[in-house]
């Protein structure tokens, strides 16, 4: 598959979902520490389930989400169809309430 035809699955997917997280492993197995903190980041903000893809599926896949983001590390999280970033900005995010501010606004947890 060329990046041409991923990119438009990639925007279905993440624009389907109100959270997604491209990572490596899946959230009940994450194969990297990077993934199992945002997973737990995510959790103890009270998102319970999430959509994921992991991106160690196939090297399209994990190539395509770079360019489609422009972000050059996994894991990548996206909330109401925008990336918010990767492990140190979710992580600083949880740290200073904006991660659980912007899952209130965005309708993904409630109060």
């Amino acid at each position: 598959m060329s990046y041409e035809e991923l990119f438009p699955k990639l925007d279905a997917f993440v624009e389907s979902n109100k959270v997604v997280l491209f990572m490596k492993g899946d959230p009940e197995a994450p194969k990297c520490g990077f993934s199992k903190k945002v997973v737990e980041a995510l959790k103890n903000e009270g998102v319970e389930s999430f959509a994921h893809m992991n991106i160690l599926a196939n090297d399209t896949l994990r190539e395509g989400v770079k360019k489609y983001s422009d972000w050059p590390t996994y894991p990548q999280l996206y909330v109401d169809g925008e990336f918010v970033g990767g492990c140190d900005i979710v992580l600083q995010m949880a740290e200073d309430g904006e991660l659980h501010e912007l899952l209130l606004e965005k309708g993904v947890i409630t109060a």
